[in-house]
């Protein structure tokens, strides 16, 4: 059951934190310390500050003069400097964004991941225009594979790819980094992963026995006992050929899903569709709008 006001507050809470002005406390401070070893024209801006800039950028899907408008209208007697659009531009996509900072309600020992991708529109055409004209879109898409704390439905790890690249090739790599971004890395362990069956290889199954986390991997229908087979894969194969309803429950399988509900969150926040143009900045801000996404998850 929803606690409704205990939601509606939570709303209220996001637009707080977006035109918080906290950073101004530590100003100083910080650009202080990013200027100590600093070679050339030293910061005039703190990281803090542009990454605020970055996230009512895109909660609101600003281009960066419309951003400079904002910065300058709201910050008229409070900020000693206002930055502009070129700036702004150059500081976002030369941020070291931390998707994971240290929550102090997670507490888990032993964390449930769930593995999935899916995918983001290179242009904001509609669908309407390329029925209308007959024309497919010829940029692709991105692929963000990521791995999603079942219980916080915070996303753990990120991964950005083109269309091409196959999801079962990612699994190792979200785990790793899933466990390096654990706010407890000397206790925190990883218990279970819950993927689809795009994820059923033999490396990824000698991956999660090496780590000693339970796979929670459907394995494809044609899937057969062999010698070939990983000992763990076989396993599996031979708990979901007996009774596969009995082996989802014990594995439960069905917490998958709770991936699909953060993709549909997420792009309901901001969009299906990216905004930078150079696939480093497409990754910049894939990462900055899963930072955001997390902060408004703590709340």
């Amino acid at each position: 059951m929803v606690d409704w006001p205990s939601y509606n507050r939570s709303l209220v809470r996001r637009g707080e934190i977006i035109f918080s002005y906290d950073f101004l406390d530590s100003w100083d401070y910080e650009l202080e310390e990013m200027n100590k070893s600093k070679k050339g024209k030293p910061f005039v801006f703190p990281n803090c500050f542009i990454l605020i800039i970055s996230y009512i950028r895109i909660s609101f899907h600003l281009p960066y003069r419309q951003t400079e408008g904002i910065i300058k209208a709201t910050g008229k007697r409070l900020l000693p400097a206002n930055p502009s659009y070129g700036h702004i531009c150059k500081r976002i996509n030369r941020l070291n964004i931390d998707i994971k900072k240290d929550n102090p309600h997670d507490d888990t020992n032993d964390l449930v991941i769930a593995i999935d991708s899916t995918g983001i529109k290179l242009t904001n055409r509609s669908q309407w225009m390329d029925k209308k004209w007959n024309k497919q879109n010829k940029k692709g898409y991105l692929k963000i594979h990521v791995a999603v704390n079942i219980q916080t439905k915070e996303i753990m790890a990120l991964e950005v790819t083109d269309e091409k690249v196959h999801d079962g090739k990612i699994l190792k790599k979200l785990v790793n980094h899933a466990m390096n971004n654990s706010t407890q890395p000397n206790s925190a362990k990883i218990k279970s992963i819950l993927a689809d069956g795009a994820y059923d290889s033999n490396n990824n199954f000698r991956y999660l026995e090496e780590k000693k986390i339970v796979p929670g991997i459907k394995v494809r229908k044609n899937s057969v006992v062999s010698i070939r087979n990983n000992r763990l894969r076989n396993k599996e194969i031979r708990l979901q050929k007996k009774d596969l309803l009995k082996w989802k429950k014990k594995r439960k399988y069905g917490q998958r899903w709770m991936a699909e509900s953060v993709f549909s969150s997420f792009k309901r926040m901001f969009g299906e569709y990216i905004l930078a143009t150079k696939l480093q900045n497409m990754v910049k801000e894939m990462m900055i709008k899963v930072s955001l996404y997390n902060l408004f998850r703590r709340i």
